[in-house]
């Protein structure tokens, strides 16, 4: 109440509609002052005068004071009213009181157990909350003293003129496609915006009353939740237990019922033990150990609610018939085999056709009266015979429904109806003859509109009874975010049933309002810590509730380790306002100089002033320096350590020296220090014509690795060796070391290539290569080593066989020379022949011709041939010459 005065104070001098002369100050409300004539009253009228201005103060101060007291208490009850304000720390208070006073009961009960009025106090809360309670049918916040209406399904609150004229508006939509003789007959219901729980015509509210519906038109208290009467609530749970709720009147569901029962498990084995009526069932997690529906088995389940599940055992179970027997589960017993009855009816002429049953077969289908075909007619006959047709008109309803079976009594379903008709179509436009079983339907389009009121049916020969339309609505609804997916409809849309989390900074102050209401609603004030990382090194900053932008400027002091390892003792600096110098250039002499730019910026920080002694870079002496300029400095004497050579000292003047190991002597050198640079002197090695490589240096010389260039054996390589290797090796390494590895080129008597590695001293005389020798005819040939060939140790002589050659050879070769030297003469003979024959000439009567003919040449066989010809075409040519030049 004090936080409303105040707010009252604070909002007096703000113009409201309807606040009138509150909202202008006392002094706008004053009337103006009568003028004075003349400057003053007349004497004689002085008394007068003062009486009449004393009640006129006191009259304007009265209007005032009561202009003054009813926008007060206007801006108290706009204060308590409205849910979108702005709530301090004590309205926050408040709000606890108010929840531990609804809760005191229900706590006192369970003996201070609320973990089961979580989903209570969440309704609660939002109750509370800024924003939180909104009607969905409206979009707008529901104010403290507006008179509201609380679903039973999901307990949303609306407003209630906006549920009364839903309601309305649902009715309408409803029974407006019924026809006068349907309306009014049934009772149709209207639903709820959210949940869509339906509530008959008789259930439109009317009345305002409070959440457990004892108290209309509840009066407001700010220390009430709003829109309660403050009384128990004394609603039944559900499902009803037989108990009631024992918090204040509160919006929401009840919660689980707290009341303590005595109980016992769900197999009744375990003793009774008290537990809460809404967990008052419980399992004991022994056996059940009740009998199965199959009577040989019991439940070994643990104990549980309801019946037992069907029997898991398997055993051995006859069918209905009891012909087989197989193994099944218990719990379906009963089964049937796929053979038939077949056993002998009453009548003793017929069996049964029935597949494995139980009891008896029964009397005989064809025994007793029996109809004909077309159930006129009734005989008495043996179950032998068949029944015979009556002969009457069968008069069966075919089909159509219309028309009857003109045929005699037969068996079998009767033909479809063939008569024509005159048929009209389902929308009645239209009508034909057709045959009666055939349907029709004509191809003319509906073109009414559908319950949607936007399309049309276009359904094919419709009957008028128009399908509800099939597509969706798709409007925008009012939260902006959302369309409709409900089938077009009339009216207006349901309200988004989506609800968006609007959240502190931090995320753990949530509060629930409907879609679209989250850009307009402010977020919840938290009573969190800040939980922001600091953005200065600081590990933690200092302790400042939940907020949004940047958290305030750090005050602890800097503590900053600094590069000589003592702590900054400023206070922090990581974000300190920096001015901006030299960044803006002024366009001309006449532009204004702009302010000047602060930036926030991390400042380094400043010297450190703790004097330090430092010791000089030789190590010789020490002296105080102030820490930010305390180094090492150089006392000017020689530095005099003794070199790594171990003969010399350092000459230079005073300087760093690193220490290679920490243990290590003071005054041994370091890197920094002169090296020897004279030359070793110390002797070598005997046999080693170089000299030390290395400078003068501690200890013993290292062992000589320059090469020396030497030609192998053979003296067609050169070979680098070590001089260590060769002047340490005995007589058998060095000829080991001086040879090429390769094949030896020298050339052995016989005229073959030595075949040993590069060696030493005269090649070796067995020459192990073989050799191809032959026999004197050359046919028999064997492969030898050369050095036995050289020393006559074998040889090859000719066998029979090339001897009997030889002979074949010799007189082929005679036989030649004969045959040649006949040949010779037979053409020597020929010649002479042909010679004197040419000396005597031809014959004319020569009667045979000579033994030996002359072949012609080509020349002689075509000369005739070829000759013709050229001679024509000379002829022609001169011919032709001769008339050209006529």
């Amino acid at each position: 109440m004090e936080a409303a005065w105040r707010q009252a104070g604070r909002g007096r001098g703000r113009a409201r509609p309807g606040d009138g002369v509150a909202a202008r100050g006392g002094a706008a409300a004053r009337p103006p002052a009568p003028r004075a004539r003349g400057g003053a009253c007349a004497s004689a009228a002085g008394s007068s005068c003062e009486g009449a201005s004393e009640l006129s103060s006191q009259r304007k101060f009265d209007e005032i004071k009561k202009a003054n007291q009813a926008a007060a208490k206007k801006l108290v009850e706009d204060q308590f009213s409205s849910s979108s304000e702005d709530d301090d720390e004590d309205a926050e208070g408040k709000q606890g009181k108010i929840l531990a006073k609804t809760f005191t009961i229900y706590t006192n009960q369970t003996d201070g157990d609320a973990s089961e009025l979580e989903r209570t106090r969440q309704y609660m809360n939002e109750a509370f909350q800024s924003g939180a309670m909104t009607c969905l049918i409206c979009i707008a916040s529901v104010k403290r003293n507006q008179a509201v209406w609380s679903c039973c399904g999901c307990f949303c609150i609306f407003h209630l003129p906006c549920i009364q004229k839903w309601a309305r508006d649902s009715l309408f939509l409803v029974s407006s496609p019924l026809t006068d003789d349907d309306f009014g007959k049934k009772d149709y219901p209207w639903p709820c915006p959210k949940c869509r729980f339906e509530y008959k015509r008789s259930e439109t509210p009317t009345r305002y009353y409070c959440y457990c519906g004892k108290v209309e038109d509840p009066a407001l208290d700010p220390w009430l939740v709003p829109h309660s009467c403050g009384q128990v609530c004394e609603r039944e749970f559900k499902p009803s237990c037989g108990h009631k709720c024992l918090l204040l009147c509160h919006p929401g569901p009840c919660p689980p019922c707290p009341k303590m029962v005595t109980t016992t498990c769900y197999c009744k084995k375990a003793k009774p033990v008290p537990r809460r009526c809404s967990a008052k069932e419980w399992s004991c997690h022994l056996p059940c150990g009740r009998t199965l529906p199959c009577g040989q088995h019991t439940c070994e389940n643990p104990c549980h609610s309801g019946n037992c599940k069907p029997c898991p055992q398997v055993s051995k179970q006859q069918c209905i018939c009891g012909r087989q027997t197989a193994e099944r589960l218990c719990a379906s017993p009963w089964w049937q085999c796929d053979q038939v009855c077949g056993r002998t009816l009453p009548c003793g002429n017929h069996t049964c056709e029935q597949v494995c049953h139980a009891g008896p077969c029964g009397d005989c289908p064809r025994s007793g009266k029996r109809s004909c075909p077309c159930e006129k007619s009734k005989f008495t006959l043996p179950c032998t015979e068949d029944v015979p047709n009556c002969g009457d008109s069968c008069d069966k309803v075919l089909e159509c429904g219309i028309h009857k079976c003109s045929q005699r009594c037969h068996r079998g379903p009767c033909e479809i109806c063939r008569q024509e008709v005159e048929k009209q179509c389902r929308c009645g436009k239209h009508t034909k003859r057709m045959p009666c079983h055939k349907p029709y339907l004509c191809e003319t389009k509906c073109t009414k509109i559908r319950d949607c009121q936007k399309h049309q049916c276009k359904r094919k020969c419709c009957s008028g009874n128009c399908p509800p339309c099939d597509q969706v609505c798709g409007r925008t609804l009012g939260c902006r975010n959302h369309k409709c997916p409900s089938g077009c409809h009339r009216g207006s849309c349901y309200p988004c049933p989506e609800t968006v989390d609007v959240k502190c900074n931090c995320g753990k102050t949530v509060i629930k309002v409907p879609c679209g209401r989250e850009r307009t609603t402010k977020p919840p004030k938290c009573k969190q810590l800040c939980s922001r990382p600091p953005t200065c090194h600081h590990p933690t900053q200092e302790k400042h509730y939940c907020h949004f932008g940047q958290c305030p400027p750090c005050r602890q002091s800097c503590q900053k380790t600094l590069t000589c390892g003592h702590l900054c003792p400023v206070s922090c600096h990581d974000e300190a306002l920096v001015k901006q110098t030299g960044l803006y250039q002024p366009a001309g002499p006449w532009e204004q100089q702009s302010e000047p730019a602060f930036i926030q910026t991390a400042l380094p920080c400043p010297p450190c002033e703790v004097p330090i002694s430092v010791e000089c870079l030789g190590q010789h002496e020490v002296s105080p320096l102030p820490c930010h300029s305390a180094g090492p400095y150089s006392c000017k004497r020689l530095c005099g350590r003794l070199l790594d050579c171990q003969n010399h000292t350092c000459m230079k003047e005073c300087h760093y020296v690193t220490k290679i190991n920490s243990n290590a002597d003071g005054k041994k050198t370091g890197p920094e220090c002169l090296q020897c640079e004279e030359e070793c002197t110390k002797p070598r090695p005997s046999g080693c014509p170089h000299r030390c490589v290395l400078p003068c240096h501690p200890g013993d010389c290292p062992s000589c690795l320059q090469m020396l260039k030497i030609k192998c054996h053979c003296k067609l390589s050169i070979l680098y060796i070590e001089c260590l290797k060769l002047t340490c090796a005995d007589l058998k390494e060095k000829d080991l070391l001086t040879s090429c590895k390769n094949q030896c080129p020298k050339e052995l008597p016989c005229g073959h290539r030595c075949k040993e590695i590069c060696h030493s001293g005269v090649c070796p005389l067995n020459c192990n290569q073989k050799v191809k020798l032959r026999c004197p005819c050359k046919r028999l040939k064997k492969e030898l080593q050369c050095s036995k060939i050289r020393e006559g140790q074998v040889s090859l002589e000719c066998d029979a066989l090339c001897k009997e050659m030889k002979r074949k050879a010799s007189e082929i070769k005679e036989a030649e020379a004969k045959a040649a030297i006949e040949e010779e003469k037979r053409r020597q003979q020929a010649e002479l022949e042909a010679f004197e024959n040419r000396l005597k000439g031809r014959r004319k009567n020569k009667k045979r011709k000579d033994e030996v003919e002359v072949e012609q040449s080509s020349w002689q066989k075509y000369k005739n041939f070829i000759m013709l010809p050229v001679f024509g075409v000379a002829v022609v040519m001169l011919a032709w010459l001769m008339v050209y030049n006529d």
